[in-house]
């Protein structure tokens, strides 16, 4: 069932995932254009990062922004374990199977597109084109590190400047001079007044513990590829091979300053998929807003250029 809720650019609307939770997604742009984009957000990030260029592309596609459960508006889930980049991809295909949508253009930010390789690999009859923004088969140890600093671990600010303040300070080397205003813009999407007056993220904190236990699972995952395995439960152990499923065309959006995507990962990817188009985005770290020009020129460009929906 799926319930709607009219808006300015965008209707809102909510869905029942595979075990219940209720989730919340985003709709830009004619609900009956062929085309559709799908946005899948980073880790701790939810659809109103997308409300720019979503907002952009729904002049000529049908635009899906959804909040991963545990983020946004949509439902936290009491199985913690569960916060997995498989269990989005399960709620996804559900979101597009209840909208009758048999194919997508993915965009997918940093964890979204971590999905968007899963997705490519489970059904690639239904991706008729991938974007990672600034992400690759494989994070680096030092970045992971970072990551484990601060996801679960932002504490709840007294007042609207201290979480300004904060997401200032989490996110600065990816947008070095940056105003206020752009600040302010970045903390709106991440923030949520608590029935207390004070200001808490607007995910799960224990999406952190899940990074951790995913962590720890890395060294028996690797343990299994040293046996000779490849898939468990239907899926890649290796990101790797995740990305070699990737048989439509791909454009990677690297942040010139990211500490996720290296030179020698985006080599190793151009040398395993030699059609991968990359745009290197100036005085951006982890990750391009997609606001910036040459991201929405390249966005235009890619989307443009895919083959039109079968069927």
């Amino acid at each position: 069932m799926i319930s709607e809720i009219q808006s300015m650019s965008y209707t809102e609307h909510r869905t029942t995932s595979f075990d219940g939770l209720s989730l919340y997604h985003r709709q830009y742009g004619d609900p009956q254009a062929r085309q559709v984009v799908l946005c899948l957000p980073g880790l701790t990030r939810n659809s109103a990062d997308f409300d720019g260029i979503a907002s952009h592309l729904a002049e000529r596609f049908r635009v899906i922004c959804p909040d991963l459960r545990g983020r946004g508006q949509s439902d936290y889930d009491p199985k913690w374990k569960q916060y997995l980049p498989p269990t989005y991809v399960q709620d996804m295909w559900k979101l597009l199977d209840e909208l009758g949508i048999d194919q997508v253009a993915v965009l997918g930010t940093s964890l979204g597109g971590l999905m968007g390789m899963i997705m490519a690999d489970q059904h690639p009859e239904r991706l008729r084109g991938l974007v990672l923004n600034d992400i690759g088969p494989e994070v680096p140890p030092d970045a992971i590190g970072r990551l484990l600093k601060y996801v679960g671990q932002t504490p709840s600010a007294p007042d609207w400047p201290k979480a300004v303040a904060t997401t200032r300070k989490n996110y600065e080397l990816a947008y070095p001079d940056q105003d206020d205003e752009f600040w302010e813009q970045q903390s709106r999407a991440t923030w949520r007044e608590a029935e207390d007056g004070h200001f808490k993220p607007a995910y799960d904190p224990a999406i952190g513990d899940a990074i951790g236990h995913a962590v720890k699972a890395a060294k028996f995952i690797g343990w299994l590829k040293k046996l000779g395995f490849k898939r468990l439960k239907g899926l890649n152990l290796d990101n790797w091979d995740n990305f070699r499923a990737v048989s439509m065309p791909c454009l990677l959006l690297h942040g010139e300053l990211s500490d996720i995507t290296n030179a020698d990962i985006i080599r190793r990817m151009q040398a395993e998929k030699p059609d991968l188009q990359v745009l290197t985005v100036r005085s951006r770290g982890h990750v391009p807003t997609m606001n910036e020009p040459e991201v929405r020129l390249a966005l235009d460009a890619f989307l443009d250029a895919l083959e039109p929906p079968s069927g």
